[in-house]
């Protein structure tokens, strides 16, 4: 029910009067404009701190993809930024350790080799022999140049790094095959999808940079040999180290260069069972020595974001649930580090009663990290397990992602506020974050155009629970009364809504606020920023409880007259949608409803979800260990109270929220006369990430539906 990794966003905006003698009015941002935002996906800032690359995100409309396109900034010469590569398919920059390569991942169109073929597996039935997206390795030098493939095959890349002399690469793939092995494959099977059984665990190689430059400057890329022996996947000159009999995340190098250490996923890229998730390490040194991965960790959480301290003893993981200490819990976000020796481990930033929403180790052997206290993400620093958090003086806003050098001190971090778009800034170190300079504009014309105003507002529900969300204002209209409200509810559970800019499908608050509605952002019980314990409260009430502290706050928002009860709406995406689907069950307030890849059961949903054991969590255990809150607390049961229209979209390869829960909840209220409407994505997941015009459209025909049942006299979609 996660929702992870979105876009960062911008808003529909209305005249505004500034202040001085001119009176001028900032103009309105056109609906295209809102889906023009610039997000960015991730930073790397180089090891002197004097270039970040930077990879971006936006729509190609053209196309009908997302541009993931990679950007250098230098800070010589007053500082320059150019566009490293066009491909419109490259993410996740690395530096070389001596700063002169950046690689990355990228999936542009390849066509498949002389063998042909390809091994049936669950995300693996194309026919290769057509040419496929296959994720292949690159390199680029920061000077300019076109960027070469370090790897060719069948096999997607799962994850990569640099040896810490920076003359070799490690990578991760499934497990190669033959082409006896695939010819043998597809003779038995044909087309039958073989499910979680076809796949196979991944395997580690070397290779150095040496080699492929010189087959790069002699005849190109070597070709794959031939021979029913020999698989085509393997790429030249590539040498296997270790192997593990499940999916490879992330692989991190020891900085003296010894060790490797990596964290797995399932094969079936499903969170089902905890121990499938654990960080192993790999000998590197010496000639012959077995190289057989050896587990470090042994937790029911998923480990992520490794990086190895300094010490090449300790290595740093975030987890964003489940458990280190003991038995599953989902707990606020969480760094702690393990030494890979004794498998000892130790949290970070034990007493933050906020959300550690990720890490970087900085020089000295600290860390510094984004920490969601409330509706404020700052940045704070520890320099060990046992010393003091301190919070660094900061804007107020939200901090991340972030990206730290070593061994300079210097941090590039993406920053944003209700009232300034998104952009990446550059500080001379953590505690100067107040004299950073941004060193992107792409979201430049937004601050030309009048964005709404917020501000925090709390209340207690019902049971004397303090609880604390976000309204945003129509432009002109901050503090009013009377206003036509939507409650727009965020997804996660564990996430929460508060002082960031956004502007896309998912979060489209400020758009609505443009158009004349407040938008109420409830951060109900299930949100992170306010505790464990508050977070904690959701089980096993999965959406009873926090739905009545968003009941509460809308009775609240009524009450003191800032609401209009007579224009009330709710919406939400993902977990959101769930929150949504209950409510339209629970009160005939709301005029309006907009749901997205939210469940109205949950048997089904457990079984289809990819994300199981926190679902199990939430609730209780699986469904047979707790069938009646399976049964209270799904909206199915009690959807004949609803009368709000509703409006329902869904991703057709949607695996977090199967899109089957979206056709039964419009089935639901087909047969019982309600107006609803259901738009499917086709080829979408449970983000919506591969066609922006899908985004678009959801949003379009939501403010078109919010606008005819809920709206009133002065508020418009603001559409056309």
């Amino acid at each position: 029910m996660n929702l992870r990794s979105l876009l960062c966003s911008c808003v529909l905006s209305l005249p505004l009067v500034l202040s001085g003698t001119a009176q001028a009015q900032k103009p309105a941002l056109t609906f295209d404009e809102f889906f023009n935002s610039v997000g960015f996906d991730a930073l790397s800032i180089s090891p002197d701190g004097h270039s970040v690359v930077i990879a971006v995100d936006r729509a190609d409309w053209d196309q009908s993809i997302y541009r993931r396109d990679l950007y250098l900034y230098r800070d010589s010469g007053g500082g320059s930024l150019l566009q490293l590569t066009q491909s419109g398919h490259d993410g996740d920059p690395k530096w070389s350790p001596d700063g002169r390569w950046i690689a990355f991942l990228s999936d542009r169109k390849v066509s498949a080799g002389k063998n042909g073929g390809t091994a049936k597996g669950r995300d693996d039935d194309s026919d290769t022999s057509k040419g496929k997206d296959v994720t292949e390795l690159y390199v680029i030098s920061p000077d300019g140049g076109e960027a070469f493939a370090v790897t060719q095959g069948e096999e997607e890349v799962h994850s990569f790094e640099w040896s810490p002399d920076s003359k070799a690469l490690y990578f991760a793939t499934r497990v190669p095959w033959t082409k006896a092995q695939k010819d043998a494959y597809k003779k038995d099977w044909k087309d039958v999808v073989e499910y979680r059984n076809a796949e196979r665990g991944d395997q580690i190689f070397s290779i150095q940079l040496a080699d492929v430059l010189a087959a790069r400057d002699t005849k190109g890329a070597k070709p794959a040999p031939e021979g029913d022996e020999i698989s085509p996947d393997v790429t030249p000159g590539a040498i296997a180290l270790a192997g593990s009999e499940f999916r490879i995340a992330q692989i991190v190098a020891s900085p003296d260069g010894k060790r490797l250490a990596f964290a797995t996923t399932s094969i079936s890229e499903r969170q089902e069972i905890v121990s499938e998730f654990e960080i192993y390490t790999v000998d590197l040194a010496g000639a012959n020595l077995d190289r057989a991965p050896r587990r470090v960790t042994h937790n029911e959480a998923p480990e992520e974001r490794l990086a190895w301290a300094s010490d090449s003893r300790h290595i740093f993981f975030h987890v964003p649930v489940g458990s280190v200490e003991g038995k599953y819990v989902d707990t606020q976000e969480r760094v702690y580090w393990v030494d890979v020796d004794s498998g000892e481990t130790a949290r970070w930033a034990s007493s933050f009663d906020g959300s550690v929403a990720g890490y970087q180790p900085i020089p000295g052997g600290g860390m510094v990290f984004p920490g969601v206290l409330g509706t404020e993400v700052g940045l704070f620093t520890q320099a060990s397990p046992s010393s003091k958090v301190q919070p660094q003086s900061s804007w107020p806003g939200t901090y991340g992602p972030m990206s730290a050098a070593q061994p300079s001190s210097r941090v590039a971090f993406v920053y944003s506020s209700l009232e300034k778009p998104a952009e990446v800034y550059l500080a001379e170190g953590p505690d100067k974050l107040q004299q950073a300079r941004p060193i992107t504009s792409f979201n430049k014309l937004l601050t030309e155009r009048e964005l709404p105003k917020g501000k925090p507002y709390r209340w207690k529900s019902s049971d004397g629970t303090p609880v604390e969300g976000m309204l945003i204002y129509p432009p002109g209209k901050f503090e009013a009364k009377g206003l036509p409200m939507l409650t727009l509810i965020h997804g996660g559970p564990a996430d929460a809504d508060g002082n960031h800019f956004e502007a896309d499908w998912y979060q489209w608050s400020a758009l609505a606020a443009t158009s004349g509605w407040l938008v109420f952002q409830p951060n109900y019980r299930g949100s992170i920023g306010y505790g464990d314990k508050f977070l904690m409260q959701i089980v096993p009430e999965i959406v009873s409880k926090p739905g009545k502290d968003v009941l509460t706050g809308i009775d609240a928002l009524v009450k003191e007259g800032i609401a209009d009860p007579e224009h009330l709406a709710v919406g939400g995406y993902s977990y959101g949608g769930y929150m949504t689907n209950w409510l339209i069950t629970q009160s005939t307030r709301f005029k309006a409803a907009m749901t997205g890849a939210g469940s109205v059961e949950h048997v089904g949903d457990w079984g289809n979800d990819d994300t199981t054991f926190d679902d199990a969590y939430f609730l209780g255990g699986r469904p047979w260990e707790a069938p009646a809150r399976y049964h209270d607390e799904a909206a199915i049961f009690q959807i004949d109270k609803v009368k709000t229209p509703t409006h329902i979209v869904g991703g057709s390869e949607d695996v977090r929220v199967a899109v089957l829960e979206q056709y039964l909840l419009d089935s639901a209220l087909h047969s019982l006369g309600i107006p609803s409407a259901l738009l499917i994505f086709p080829g979408e997941g449970h983000s919506l990430g591969k066609n922006p015009w899908h985004g678009k459209i959801k949003v379009r025909e939501e403010m078109k539906w919010l606008e005819k049942y809920a709206g009133k006299p002065g508020v418009t979609a603001a559409i056309r």
